[in-house]
């Protein structure tokens, strides 16, 4: 029997203390449980609630009362398997599924873990105490979000594993895309990541909104047919889409979203917007019938998210704009929070 390999007693780690107080520090390394793996992080990809805890200390009304290690959107190579003989052997690649449903089945589909009530995210401050992330070079996570990746898919790319399993979830949201008219509002990494899922659904013709160029010529990269400016309303109104993917996340998107659709279109959100109310015109839904859809991260999309970046049939590689390494942390936030600039930003933790 081969033994676990020795770990060190600290790691590298992106830790979130508060409001502008981001610090790239060793923290200590704790004891796996049985049912858990010790993974080697290999990237590990900025998501808006790692860049919202940084900037505002709080990610909508999960706010910060303590220090939280960030990240969820990781992939890395298994350093020491379950000790209970669950999950997948070391030395595999995995990506990681970042949830972990909470109780009350009754009152949920029982197909729709993602909206279990008490649902727990790594790199979350939703609960008290927090749910500590993976953004550290060595993270004890649970065998059973362990995904193990083909050999033929590159880390690098499997990167988006998570962020491409939400676009693919709200794309299914849409139901039957093939040969359908398509607007993405909002070219951000989900949004563009929805262009290439929908490209692969076989949409007809897909038009990508943004404020910003080179998000635009991104999702161009990934399957845009057409791409239009945020503030031209004239021509958003005009491209009657049966299927609109809302990924901005502000009130002024989901409005671009409702002008855009078609009568009897339907809208999915998976933008998610601030807390409270929200002025949009309603009345245009009413009028033309639209159905606006919620969609909130994702269950088991991915496995097929994992099986078509290893195919090809996904292209998402042009999602991909920076790399850090771990050292330069700081200034991979930085580039991050600059949506005119950078699409998903990587953290290299083997650089």
């Amino acid at each position: 029997m081969t033994e676990a390999p020795e770990l060190p007693a600290t790691a590298p780690a992106v830790v979130a203390h508060g409001k502008d107080d981001l610090r790239i520090e060793d923290v200590p390394l704790k004891q796996p449980a049985p049912a858990e793996a010790v993974v080697e992080i290999a990237y590990g990809g900025i998501c808006g609630s790692d860049l919202h805890y940084w900037l505002h200390g709080a990610a909508g009304e999960s706010i910060l009362r303590d220090p939280l290690v960030l990240g969820h959107e990781v992939v890395g190579i298994v350093a020491r398997a379950a000790a209970d003989g669950t999950g997948p052997a070391a030395g595999t690649p995995v990506a990681v599924h970042p949830a972990t449903p909470g109780p009350g089945a009754a009152r949920y589909p029982a197909d729709r873990p993602n909206l279990s009530p008490g649902c727990t995210y790594l790199g979350s401050a939703a609960r008290h105490p927090h749910t500590d992330g993976a953004f550290l070079r060595y993270a004890n996570l649970p065998a059973r979000m362990l995904r193990p990746l083909p050999p033929k898919l590159p880390l690098r790319r499997a990167a988006v594993v998570e962020p491409a399993s939400v676009a693919w979830h709200a794309v299914s949201r849409a139901g039957d895309v093939q040969g359908k008219r398509a607007l993405v509002v909002g070219a951000g990494p989900i949004g563009t990541l929805a262009v290439a899922v929908l490209k692969r659904a076989g949409a007809a013709h897909i038009t990508a909104v943004d404020m910003f160029d080179k998000p635009l010529a991104t999702a161009s990269a990934v399957g845009a047919d057409a791409v239009l400016k945020g503030d031209d309303e004239a021509a958003i109104a005009a491209v009657e889409a049966d299927v609109v993917i809302e990924s901005s996340g502000n009130r002024f998107g989901l409005a671009s979203a409702i002008n855009g659709a078609a009568r009897g279109g339907r809208v999915v959100m998976v933008g998610l917007l601030p807390s409270g109310p929200q002025p949009v015109p309603v009345s245009l839904a009413i009028t033309r019938e639209l159905e606006l859809v919620g969609s909130f991260r994702f269950n088991d999309e991915i496995d097929q998210v994992i099986a078509a970046l290893a195919d090809g049939s996904l292209v998402t590689d042009p999602v991909i704009t920076h790399e850090f390494p771990l050292s330069q942390g700081l200034e991979a936030f930085e580039m991050a929070r600059d949506s005119a600039s950078s699409g998903k930003v990587l953290l290299n933790f083997g650089a």
